[in-house]
């Protein structure tokens, strides 16, 4: 996939305090109206005519833009797979990345980039927004402004959130813990299950002891292989042994993060448990991940889950399904089964409270 690349030095004639890259991925941020009121990709070489404020923060950015912008709904794996190459390559020569980036998928691929991206430590900061940067009302301006500011603020020369995460109307919140929970109102994104790494209001207040540090001794590795051969089972009332089985009978099947009720419970009927344990048997991974947007799994708290750990389903904890899904495509992809079993319950980039 092809994309453009453009430079831009918002503190010339004096010194920039940061190098940043900002990757524009697609969505609804870089849209622009044309004379008929049609929406078209926005040029980004005209972003300081529209943000006249950027000058202000002293950047010398450089923008990348995919030649074809890409609806988010239409992320796939391989697009992750360019992301992660792109601030590979580049990461030497930046002090940090912005994704300009649809919402609809954001947090998956906040959580596909946070267990590619091994050993980072530099922000990788993704945004979008709610209406086009060329609207007068727009949250994107706000957006990208303070996701850059993020990016690129240091303490003593180090990273203040050297990890991926999001941030969007105010809040940031770390990539993996992430969930789109609202459409129509600029408040997007939640994080139920573990405090966010920053506010932002008259100044951006960090929450330090939140933020994951990193080892400075540790080299950036990209893990880009990714296991596709996943799925995910929503329970419900009713659901049939037909229904299952037409799931855990897909070919080539790997995984299956299984989205449960309560605190990680499941129906206790013969069909289902013998159905799950055979899958297990057979190599297919099962994890346990709570449809409730907050709290978290314990298997084995009532008797309906009690059964699950015994025939080997595997905890997600608090996981988000987000989270789980792309976890187990890096891990999957990347080490042998029985490595992948071990890691995933382990908290590899803060994506789990153990």
């Amino acid at each position: 996939m092809n994309y453009k690349e453009i430079k831009i030095n918002t503190a010339t004639p004096e010194s920039p305090v940061s190098k940043i890259m900002i990757i524009y991925t697609g969505g609804t941020f870089g849209m622009s109206r044309d004379k008929n009121g049609v929406l078209i990709p926005y040029d980004f070489a005209l972003i300081l005519e529209h943000l006249p404020t950027l000058r202000n923060l002293m950047l010398d950015l450089t923008i990348v833009s995919f030649e074809h912008p890409i609806d988010s709904s239409n992320i796939e794996p391989a697009h992750w797979q360019m992301m992660g190459k792109i601030i590979f390559d580049n990461y030497e020569f930046q002090d940090g990345f912005v994704v300009l980036h649809g919402t609809d998928t954001m947090a998956y691929t906040a959580s596909a980039l946070s267990f590619m991206l091994q050993g980072l430590a530099k922000p990788v900061v993704f945004t979008g927004a709610q209406l086009p940067i060329a609207e007068t009302r727009s949250d994107a301006r706000e957006n990208l402004i303070t996701s850059l500011e993020i990016a690129s603020a240091k303490i003593e020369g180090k990273a203040v959130v050297p990890e991926v995460c999001i941030y969007f109307d105010d809040q940031l919140i770390r990539g993996n813990r992430a969930k789109k929970v609202e459409s129509m109102h600029f408040d997007a994104f939640e994080s139920e299950n573990y405090p966010l790494l920053a506010k932002a209001g008259v100044s951006i207040t960090y929450s330090h002891a939140s933020i994951e540090q990193a080892d400075a001794n540790t080299k950036l590795t990209l893990k880009s292989s990714l296991e596709r051969n996943i799925t995910v089972l929503k329970l419900f009332p009713g659901i049939t042994e037909s229904t299952l089985d037409s799931i855990l009978a897909s070919s080539g099947l790997k995984a299956v993060v299984m989205e449960t009720f309560g605190a990680g419970n499941a129906p206790s009927s013969a069909w289902f448990l013998k159905r799950l344990k055979q899958a297990i048997t057979e190599g297919i991974l099962i994890i346990n991940i709570s449809q409730c947007p907050g709290g978290m799994v314990i298997q084995g708290k009532y008797e309906t889950s009690k059964t699950l750990e015994e025939i080997g389903v595997i905890s997600g904890g608090d996981m988000t399904c987000e989270a789980a899904i792309t976890k187990l495509m890096v891990l999957l992809g990347n080490y042998p089964l029985y490595k992948a079993k071990l890691l995933i319950a382990e908290s590899l980039v803060g994506e789990i409270t153990v």
